[in-house]
């Protein structure tokens, strides 16, 4: 069966437009215009997939996310007609996966889409489990563990600590994890920033030490010592 993509936006036209274009592209569709028909909805059909507007009448986008967050990971992409960063940024750290400001073409959004769709079912190049210290990955069950504690990880989160694992020590740009989540890269896209801020606090809550090295002006490693 296809999977189930819900679509939250308060404008009709934009949520009709996007889901006769998911439509058209395979998928199943269900569409919300508030808040909180979006998490009766999100409760209810367990979709696959959300693509949520940041500006709705009742609450937020945000305010969704977080709720959503507290008891499901399924994938989110935050829709925005705010060109801010802060607000992009805001979105990924209280969970969204990825983000599309407004106007969008419903090509990047469906291609957004389907990478997402395919990190989430776990299409990593191997399934081989990473064991190193008290860190155990495991691609298969799409599962994290840090000295026996299971590790809550967004899809996103979960393939940038998969990479930065399997080549613990290893310096990865910006621009090679960006390739690694979307399948391409932009100089003024920092979703991967906030992938990582959050990857390191989840990380650090039960390591209580560092484990992600930022490398000022090229990038990022996992602390080979740690592991």
């Amino acid at each position: 069966m296809p999977p189930l993509i819900l679509v939250v936006d308060d404008e009709p036209k934009i949520a009709r437009l996007t889901r006769d274009y998911l439509e058209k592209s395979g998928y199943r569709v269900v569409t919300a215009a508030d808040g909180l028909t979006t998490v009766a909805i999100a409760h209810r059909d367990k979709p696959d997939l959300i693509i949520l507007d940041l500006m709705l009448p009742d609450m937020d986008g945000r305010e969704v996310c977080i709720r959503l967050r507290r008891e499901s990971d399924v994938p989110i992409i935050m829709l925005t007609a705010l060109s801010e960063e802060i607000d992009q940024v805001t979105g990924l750290e209280i969970g969204a996966d990825d983000y599309i400001t407004k106007p969008f073409s419903m090509r990047q959004l469906v291609a957004r889409v389907r990478a997402l769709l395919r990190r989430t079912s776990g299409e990593i190049r191997t399934t081989r489990i990473i064991r190193a210290g008290g860190l155990e990955i495991n691609p298969e069950k799409h599962t994290t563990n840090l000295n026996g504690v299971p590790i809550k990880l967004t899809p996103n989160e979960f393939k940038l600590l998969y990479l930065l694992a399997d080549r613990a020590g290893q310096i990865f740009t910006r621009e090679q994890l960006l390739v690694e989540l979307h399948g391409t890269a932009s100089s003024t896209d920092r979703s991967v920033d906030s992938h990582i801020k959050n990857l390191r606090k989840k990380l650090e809550i039960v390591s209580g030490e560092p484990m992600i090295e930022t490398i000022y002006g090229v990038g990022y490693r996992l602390i080979e010592l740690n592991l």
